[in-house]
């Protein structure tokens, strides 16, 4: 796994033509990417339960959202929810399933956003810091959006203790293209998120296609 200075480093020399293969990657898959998803039914359904709580009559943001499988279905609980991606295909996949008036979506990178400081109440960032080249520019950006009380939602999946199945499918992912950035267990997930600047005040291990660990965090002051 690469520390944040070689993954900047990587990007930069690399440049546009790595951030355009991402792209491209998550453009081919955005057609089947909830046939793909759909092993993970169970887990997302108890995930978007505890999602609504949170963000009942608060302004919202996801990033990564893909295909909107969390922004469509928890969308009516808050009072305004915008939802992001940096892959156009993805986006056009979610809005054929939005039925929310309160809910947009539109194109964005996550460790560049273009909304002002301070602006919403929650942040969404679902299954998506592992495969960001730079996640710690993420949660920066993530810090910068967010109410000073705000609170993040950060559900990843985790290496822990994997069983035959999830190994499989981590492969399987990886070669289909899209590769782990960073391989957290658990607890490293968390300290992860801790030593970016969020203080970890909920979370819990889902049982999912790969271990899927919830956390609902808030800004450490």
């Amino acid at each position: 796994m690469f520390n944040y200075f070689e993954r900047v480093v990587i990007k930069q020399i690399l440049g546009s033509d790595y951030l355009k293969k991402l792209n491209s990657i998550w453009n081919f898959y955005a057609p089947i990417y909830n046939l793909f998803m759909h092993f993970n039914k169970k887990a997302y359904a108890k995930m978007n339960a505890n999602i609504r709580k949170i963000i009942k009559d608060k302004t919202v943001l996801e990033i990564a959202t893909g295909t909107g499988l969390i922004a469509n279905n928890v969308a009516d609980s808050a009072k305004k929810m915008t939802a992001t991606d940096f892959a156009e295909k993805m986006i056009k996949e979610a809005q054929k399933a939005n039925k929310n008036s309160n809910l947009t979506f539109q194109l964005e990178d996550a460790t560049n956003l273009t909304f002002q400081d301070q602006s919403f109440d929650v942040v969404i960032i679902s299954n998506a810091l592992h495969v960001i080249p730079a996640p710690e520019k993420a949660l920066a950006e993530i810090k910068r959006v967010l109410a000073p009380d705000g609170i993040l939602i950060a559900p990843n999946f985790v290496h822990e203790n994997l069983p035959g199945t999830s190994k499989f499918m981590s492969k399987l992912l990886n070669a289909a293209g899209i590769a782990f950035e960073a391989k957290w267990d658990f607890n490293g997930y968390v300290k992860f998120l801790h030593d970016n600047g969020f203080d970890v005040k909920k979370k819990t291990l889902i049982k999912a296609m790969i271990p899927l660990a919830y956390t609902e965090c808030l800004l450490i002051s």
